[in-house]
């Protein structure tokens, strides 16, 4: 095991992964940027260094600094978390030639399943049914011959992509031309890579994935499946829950075995998580995010696994010390994520200080965040300020005590996210698990709605 453990990231995932390194013994150095000097994760670590100034790309995107930090505090390894840096192969690379262990998959299958449309032709060479779409497209004109072939609506997707960014949904021929120019200067600002995909754009799909482990001796396990249908507009998750709600057995088992052949046909080592729309009968592979994910808690609380502390054995070389039929779902877990955004203004986020901070708690309550009374959220970063989890022994239960604990949570000094989590469980939809991609974006055009006819 390792002894001193560089956390590359900020927020609550960074506090996430300092206290799983402390629960393994392992001491944990943070980095942090000006602005984020007094957060959190920069007082529960063992070490703390600032790298920067508060712009990510002169603090948490700047590799030279982060690498220097991790060798000259005598760190061993670097986790990355979520963002940020965690799916750059290059900086994998530069940190196992500079000694260092990445505590992630090799900077070979990161670049592979990083790069979406390198990632489908792996997919399908290895079995797994993909969404029709194209390859990567040179131009305008490009799409449009891509489109015709496929035929509307079609998506375009930034190759590179993630959160939603680069990402534009096409129903008309007229449209296109000005959705591929927004998308590709939208990508090439978000992740200097402009280049864009196109797939066949399913109606009203659900978003499902599938949380898997790889060591390094050939042995992959899954972990279920999560639901992440419920998206803003923008296509960036707000709810997530598993296991996932009215899928039936043939799907979920498939799902399990795609993501589990996938995994063993790229040699894949550590957490990962397969992301698969489900249409109908048909269950297509969508894209690989090689990290850990946002709503990696609901899948824990389901499956008694600490996913982080995985992450690390596994780094440091240590086998998987489950079988697949060791591992069994119980219960039902959903997570709100609690975002510094006001939803009246198409989630737009917001920055500012927080004059209050109370999270509600209870049986079954779990609740991973950085911020407390008088916490400050600078403008620079992800909106993300809590992570509501919630366990029951069936779904009814873990609906029942979201709601609870969302009623006691009190966050006052920006808009946040948590009346529209409330209002989304107490949907007839949510409740009765019958919703896919377009839920709320349905949602929030009805609201928009009834409030013009209202005055």
């Amino acid at each position: 095991m390792f002894t001193k453990v560089l956390v590359a990231n900020r927020g609550e995932i960074a506090v996430r992964v300092t206290r799983a390194c402390r629960e393994l013994g392992v001491r944990s150095v943070a980095i942090y940027s000006q602005a984020d000097k007094d957060s959190l994760h920069v007082r529960d670590a063992d070490e703390a260094y600032c790298v920067g100034p508060g712009p990510v790309p002169r603090s948490y995107l700047d590799i030279a600094n982060i690498v220097s930090t991790a060798l000259a505090s005598g760190c061993e390894a670097v986790h990355p978390g979520y963002g940020f840096l965690a799916e750059n192969a290059r900086f994998a690379e530069i940190c196992s030639d500079h000694g260092l262990v990445f505590i992630g998959p090799k900077p070979a299958v990161i670049a592979a399943m990083g790069d979406k449309a390198i990632a489908k032709r792996i997919m399908k060479e290895a079995g797994v049914a993909t969404i029709p779409g194209s390859d990567i497209l040179e131009s305008a004109r490009a799409a449009r011959d891509a489109a015709k072939k496929i035929g509307y609506p079609v998506l375009l997707k930034a190759t590179a992509g993630g959160g939603g960014k680069g990402m534009r949904s096409v129903e008309r021929p007229e449209d296109l031309e000005r959705a591929y120019a927004s998308a590709t200067a939208e990508a090439e600002a978000s992740f200097k890579d402009g280049r864009l995909y196109m797939e066949k754009l399913l109606v009203r799909p659900r978003h499902v994935e599938v949380q898997v482990l790889g060591d390094e001796f050939s042995n992959v396990l899954h972990l279920g499946e999560r639901d992440c249908s419920v998206q803003k507009p923008s296509h960036q998750k707000l709810i997530e829950e598993a296991p996932a709600p009215d899928l039936g057995q043939k799907q979920r088992r498939a799902l399990h075995e795609m993501a589990v052949r996938a995994c063993k046909s790229v040699g894949y080592t550590n957490a990962g998580t397969l992301e698969f729309l489900v249409s109908d009968d048909h269950v297509y592979f969508m894209e690989m995010n090689t990290r850990i994910q946002v709503e990696h808690p609901v899948t824990e609380a389901v499956y008694g696994v600490d996913l982080v502390k995985e992450q690390i054995r596994i780094a440091a070389g240590e086998r998987l010390g489950y079988a697949q039929e060791d591992l069994r779902p119980r219960g039902h877990a959903i997570e709100c994520r609690i975002n510094a955004e006001n939803p009246r203004n198409n989630f737009a986020p917001e920055a500012g200080t927080l004059s209050r901070v109370a999270f509600g708690d209870g049986a079954g309550i779990r609740v991973d965040t950085y911020v407390a009374s008088g916490s400050l959220v600078p403008p620079y970063y992800d909106s993300l300020l809590a992570k509501i989890i919630a366990w029951g022994e069936d779904r009814e239960q873990a609906i029942a005590r979201m709601l609870q604990a969302l009623r006691e949570t009190k966050i006052e000094g920006v808009h946040t996210t948590l009346g529209e989590c409330s209002d989304i469980l107490e949907t007839p939809e949510f409740r009765e698990g019958r919703y896919d991609i377009g839920f709320l974006p349905r949602l929030l055009a009805g609201t928009a709605a009834l409030r013009q006819a209202q005055g």
